[in-house]
Parts: C-alpha cells; structure tokens; sequence
C-alpha cells in the first residue's frame, strides 16, 4: 500500500511536468523581450517549438515503452529535461532558448507519455479510477498554479531561476523513477515498423481523422491565448508579472470547472448536450469578446474565462466521440489525438504572436470562427446522417 501511495506522488510529478515547462515560463516572455531586443514572433517560437517538439516525441515514447520497459524510458526522456531545463537557465540569446526548449520538450513528453501506462500497468478496476483521477486534479492545478509560481520567481530572482527550478523539480523526478521498479511485466514484441503501421492505419481511417480534425477545431482560441496572454497583460495592459498569474490562473479554474461540470452533467443530459452547449459558449463568449464591452484587462478575461469553461466542458465527451471511431490501437489513437491538437496549438501560438494591433480582437475572431464552425456542423450532422442512412443525397434525392 505504502509502495502504491509513493508511487500516486510520483505520478501526479510526472504529469505536472508539460504545463510546468510552459505556464511557469509564460511570464518571463515580455522581459525577455526587452532583453534581447526581439519580437514577440522570435520569442514566442521558445514556445511553438516546445508544443511541436512535444507532440513528435509523444508519439515515439509509448510504443517504444511497450517493446523496453517504462522505466528505461523516463530515466532518458527526464535526464533530458533536466539537462535541457539547465541549458535554459544558461541561454544568452532566444536561439539558444528556442533549442533548448525543443530538447526541453522532448523530454517532458516521456513523462506525459507514460504516466497513463504504468497507471494501467500497476492499477486495476476502481482503484486505477481513483488514481486518474486524482492525477486529473494535479493536471487541472498545475497550470493555475505555475504561472503565478512564474511570476513570484520574476519578482524576487530573475527569469534563469524558472528553468533552475523545473531542473530541480525534474531531478526529484528522475530519483523518484530510479528507485521504482519496472512495472512493465510483459514487453511487447511489436517493432518499430509495425508501430509506423498501426499509425497510417488511423490516417486512413476517414471517420476518425475527420472527427479529430473537426474537435480540435476549437484548441484555436485557447492556446492563441495561451501564447499571446503575457504580451497582453503585461506588455500591452502594464500589469506585473504577479498579476498576470492571477488572471491567467482564472482562465486554468475556468477549464477546470467546466471539466467539473461535464463530469457531473453527463448522467443526466448526454453528451450531445453537453457538446452543443460547450460549442455555443465558445462562441458567445467570443462574441462578448469582440464587442469589447469590458474596460481593460477584463475585457480578455471574463469573456475568455467562458470560452475556458465551454472548452472545459465540451473535451471530455469530444475525445470520446473521436475514439470511439477506431476499435482497435486506442493508445495510438490517443497519443495521435493529442498529436493532432497541439500541432493546431502551435500554429494558433505563433499567429497570435505576429505584430497584431489589437491581439484580443484576434483571439476573439479565433473563437468566433472556431466555435460557430463548429456548432454548425455539430447541428446539421444528425441531419446528413439521417438522409445518409435513407439513401438519399444531401440534394434530398435518391442515390445515383
């Protein structure tokens, strides 16, 4: 039990790793700035390069996983996050930062990669339940608590200290997977080759790349804020470092809440519902973002706060509609899922990085366009399906 509990704290570490690497930093990037005279475009690639970098590699860390064992694995992937976090910390220019970050990234994405499968290694039933979902708190609170940890640090040492500090919080880590034992008891005999295969497979599958490619449609505002957040309220705005931490950790408890409330509306409305209501609030809070009928930084905020919590509430049930689309190779599903949506990410973090005037305006046309995109087809699918399913055309005819 003793062995269970210890192995519960390392977990939750592992998986606060991603949003630590990127959330904590978020404040830094203004000052950095200044400092090395660039502009937000060059900065920002510090994190588009992370999210691109952390999306190849989680697809390679799982299969490999299966085939060597998890424990190899993290031991590699988090000695290279806790070398890369200290080349970081020792970078005297923004294309240094912007490589170390990708190899930064490439090393978070053990970790993230391979939580879920010792979970499922060591786990089973209602227990594995409880763990995952204890692990989905540490997941929720890491983003709301990193960048205002981020922005303490700022205040009282200076930006080298975040990765100083993600380095530390890496080491613990990797003693912590030192000391576990394997809990891969059966190595899968699968190759690399046939791993390549089972993911063209899933591109061939119509059905899913069109499901996963509709839902992640609406990744476009939240992480468009994401990259442009800091350069809003404290560049634009004038707010502090601190400051900035706080209202970016309300965005966090927006999506927390939102995954909340699915969890417990789902029993009694269905998913559909829930969706369709997620998908509408991205776009009206969207809308009240446009109109801008809020002064200052609370024009972003509350506005952005219901398209977090839209988000919160519609993800959930959208990853289960887009899996339930394979019958087979669910992991590779995932991690491709997961793939598909922060590559969408990191093409919304470099746009909002460009020289906008006015880069709230822009998240707004963002969610606007993604969430009535999406809520109109999500409202005229059953109605294709319906006429698909009785033969006729889309032009109400028979088929030919």
């Amino acid at each position: 039990m003793m062995y269970k509990n210890r192995l519960l704290l390392l977990l939750a570490l592992l998986s606060a790793f991603p949003p630590l690497s990127t959330d904590m930093y978020l404040p830094a990037i203004p000052l950095l700035q200044k400092i090395w005279h660039q502009p937000l475009a060059i900065v920002n690639l510090t994190l588009v390069g992370f999210f691109v970098s952390y999306c190849v590699f989680l697809l390679f860390y799982g299969p490999l996983s299966d085939r060597f064992g998890r424990r190899p694995l993290l031991l590699v992937g988090i000695g290279i996050f806790i070398l890369a976090s200290l080349l970081c910390a020792l970078s005297n220019n923004v294309f240094s930062l912007i490589v170390f970050r990708v190899f930064q990234a490439a090393g978070a994405a053990s970790a993230s990669a391979l939580v879920l499968a010792i979970s499922k290694d060591v786990y089973q039933g209602h227990e594995r339940a409880r763990i995952l979902a204890h692990i989905g708190v540490i997941m929720a609170l890491a983003p709301m608590l990193a960048p205002v940890f981020g922005g303490w640090v700022l205040t009282w040492f200076s930006w080298r200290w975040v990765f100083l500090i993600q380095a530390l919080i890496g080491a613990v880590g990797w003693i912590g997977v030192f000391r576990m034992p394997e809990t891969l008891k059966t190595p899968s005999a699968t190759g690399v080759l046939k791993t390549a295969g089972i993911y063209l497979q899933l591109l061939g599958n119509r059905r899913y790349v069109g499901f996963a490619l509709m839902m992640a449609i609406i990744v476009l505002p939240h992480f468009a804020f994401i990259g442009g957040s800091a350069d809003i309220y404290i560049t634009r705005l004038g707010l502090s470092e601190q400051v900035f931490g706080y209202f970016f950790a309300l965005n966090a408890a927006a999506i927390m809440a939102g995954a909340f409330a699915c969890t417990r509306l789902l029993g009694r409305v269905g998913s559909r519902a829930i969706m369709t209501a997620g998908f509408a609030g991205i776009l009206i809070g969207s809308l009240v973002m446009l109109t801008r009928w809020l002064p200052g930084p609370w024009g972003l905020a509350l506005p952005m706060a219901v398209v977090s919590f839209s988000f919160g509430l519609s993800r959930p049930p959208s990853n289960n509609l887009v899996l339930e689309q394979v019958d087979r190779h669910a992991g590779a599903a995932s991690s491709l899922l997961i793939f598909i949506y922060f590559m969408l990410g990191a093409f919304s973090m470099w746009l909002i990085a460009l020289d906008w005037t006015d880069k709230i305006r822009i998240i707004g046309i963002m969610g606007t366009g993604s969430g009535a995109v999406m809520l109109g087809i999500w409202l005229l699918l059953p109605k294709f399906a319906a006429r698909k399913s009785s033969g006729l055309r889309p032009d109400g005819r028979g088929r030919a």
